[in-house]
């Protein structure tokens, strides 16, 4: 409450400069909003001075300052005190603030000392030509304005590289994170930066160099985890399954320990710049995978590469987790790279009856067909015009509820008939043909193809097409399975059926039109059989396996359904009808 003095104001601002730093460096937390204490500090030095500035903003207070008071005894309290207002400024990313700041400081002490040179990042060049005021021997300071301006160039050349990395602009964001890796800080911020050059490298199509940076992040900081999560992603990009498997299973390890004390770091300060640098696309690139996140890439993984022991052994541990409720701690803002609950149910299903435990497939298919009953509604409504507005027109936020609504229903439909799906081929392969039919014949597998021939016909939002896709591809493996187990028993003519409705719903599909000769042959109408097999010879290309109709993958819960699906004799088939042409062509009068 006294008055401003000249004489007292630089004691009063060292106080001030202290009393900051000691507020972040108890609070250890990532700074936010204003330094409301700088902002009284600059109008006490105007009021000494005979000034007002009640009326300013920060900037302009600052500006207005610096320029009009000129008292020598000042110039040191302010300029470090600048330091730290830029310090709350590139937490709050405000860097075209803290490039004016600079240029004001520079221009203070030496007009033409505030000069970049051409190539240059701008704001580094203010801040690195910015002359350290000299400390005084009666005012000691927690923290030399020396050590905050290197911390200041780090953190600015970090923020900046983040800030090119999301925009993509990948050799800038390269340069600028390796001039922040060369700067001052502690060894947890070293790894930090050192994963986003890894990362950044990755985007680059850089993938030994991002193998270097990532692998010296765990160097420098063994805690640093994010890292070793990008080290898989980048073994996946380059096809290298052994080390990508590795990786996955020591982050999984080290996610079940208990963390250990972090390694020393140096010299302690009350401002460093992790507190500088807090960006989403940081916290996104930092995010520390759920163990049950990482269990679930290792099935996945082993599952998709045929190490079907390792992939069944993985989902079970991961069905364990997930019924004790630990995936209530991953995050559902799409993220996460754990899939909806069902489908890893479904996933652990096809896992086990690759394995040949198809009892135990068919136990974890009834999980899912019991949990989703009661979602999927009675009548299904498909709505004709499910366009989304503009988010600013009226009814823009009820038609994306309704959106979202359908594309949930839809995918339940679809995770129901999948269980009722792997049931049917679980039980064919246990020779339960009756059985198997039973499954194939579920009335919700009817009730797929009523959705699909609802959204075919309807002009229904493009979004809604993945799931449309999958439910048409349970319906043909549904109507193949069926008919695959009715010719098992004999029931030629209700097999022919279930393959030529196949074709309808995916014409010229391969293992459909292979089944529909066999249908024909074994009915001894060859010649029929014969014609067909000529035409789908020539018109049919080789499927993939996991592509649909326009290119999409399909789920990885399918895949064994397709694998199940595919026609075993074709060569035996081909060289039948192939006897039965040349014969009939000899037979036939020249």
């Amino acid at each position: 409450g006294l008055p401003a003095a000249l004489p007292a104001l630089p004691l009063e601002l060292t106080v001030l400069y202290n009393s900051l730093l000691f507020t972040v460096g108890a609070s250890d937390s990532a700074i936010k909003g204003e330094a409301e204490g700088i902002h009284q500090g600059l109008l006490r030095v105007l009021e000494a001075c005979g000034a007002r500035g009640q009326d300013l903003g920060t900037e302009e207070l600052w500006e207005k300052v610096l320029q009009e008071v000129t008292v020598e005894e000042l110039q040191a309290p302010l300029h470090r005190l600048g330091a730290l207002q830029a310090a709350w400024w590139l937490a709050a990313s405000q860097l075209g603030s803290v490039a004016g700041l600079f240029q004001l400081l520079s221009t203070a002490e030496d007009p033409g000392r505030a000069h970049c040179s051409e190539g240059q990042n701008k704001l580094l060049s203010l801040i690195k030509a910015w002359r350290v005021p000299p400390e005084g021997a009666s005012l000691p300071l927690v923290q030399s304005a020396k050590d905050l301006k290197e911390i200041l160039c780090t953190a600015a050349a970090f923020l900046q590289g983040l800030q090119e990395l999301e925009a993509g602009n990948f050799p800038t964001a390269l340069s600028l994170l390796q001039e922040a890796a060369g700067g001052f800080c502690s060894k947890n911020i070293l790894a930090q930066i050192h994963t986003c050059l890894g990362c950044c490298a990755q985007q680059m199509g850089k993938p030994q160099t991002a193998l270097q940076h990532l692998k010296r992040a765990l160097q420098v900081d063994f805690q640093c985890l994010p890292a070793l999560s990008h080290v898989a992603a980048v073994y996946h990009d380059l096809g290298e399954i052994d080390a990508e498997l590795q990786a996955l299973t020591l982050l999984y390890e080290a996610l079940g320990k208990s963390p250990q004390a972090a390694a020393s770091s140096g010299p302690c300060f009350l401002m460093r710049a992790e507190l500088l640098v807090h960006t989403p696309v940081l916290t996104s690139l930092l995010r520390r995978r759920h163990p049950s996140e990482v269990k679930y890439l290792l099935a996945q993984r082993c599952l998709q590469d045929g190490r079907v022991a390792d992939a069944v052994e993985h989902y079970l541990d991961l069905l364990s987790l997930l019924q004790e409720g630990l995936q209530q701690q991953v995050p559902l803002d799409g993220s996460s790279a754990l899939p909806r609950i069902p489908e890893v149910f479904l996933e652990a299903a096809s896992a086990l009856e690759k394995a040949g435990r198809h009892q135990d497939a068919i136990t974890v298919c009834e999980e899912v067909i019991s949990r989703t009953t009661d979602l999927i509604p009675r009548v299904l409504r498909v709505e004709e015009r499910l366009e989304q507005p503009e988010s600013s027109l009226p009814g823009a936020e009820l038609a994306g509820g309704l959106l979202s609504q359908q594309k949930e229903t839809l995918c339940c439909l679809a995770w129901r008939a999948a269980g009722y799906l792997h049931q049917g081929w679980a039980w064919a392969e246990l020779g339960e043909s009756k059985e198997a039919v039973t499954q194939f014949s579920r009335r919700v597998l009817e009730r797929v193809e009523d959705a699909v021939l609802r959204c075919v016909c309807l002009p229904v939002a493009e979004n809604l097409q993945p799931e449309v896709e999958v439910l048409q591809k349970i319906r043909l493996l549904s109507l193949i399975g069926r008919g695959t187990q009715f010719l098992e028993l004999g029931r030629i003519k209700e097999a022919l059926l279930d393959f030529q409705h196949s074709l309808q719903i995916s014409p010229g599909d391969p293992a459909a039109a292979s089944y529909l000769v066999q249908a024909l042959w074994e009915l001894n109408r060859k010649q029929e059989a014969a014609a067909q097999w000529q035409k789908f010879s020539q018109s049919c290309p080789a499927e993939d396996g996991q592509q649909q109709g326009q290119g999409r993958l399909l789920p990885l819960y399918l895949v064994s359904c397709l694998e199940q699906a595919v026609f075993p004799h074709s060569e035996a088939l081909a060289r039948s009808i192939q006897d039965y042409l040349r014969a009939a062509a000899q037979d036939t009068p020249s």
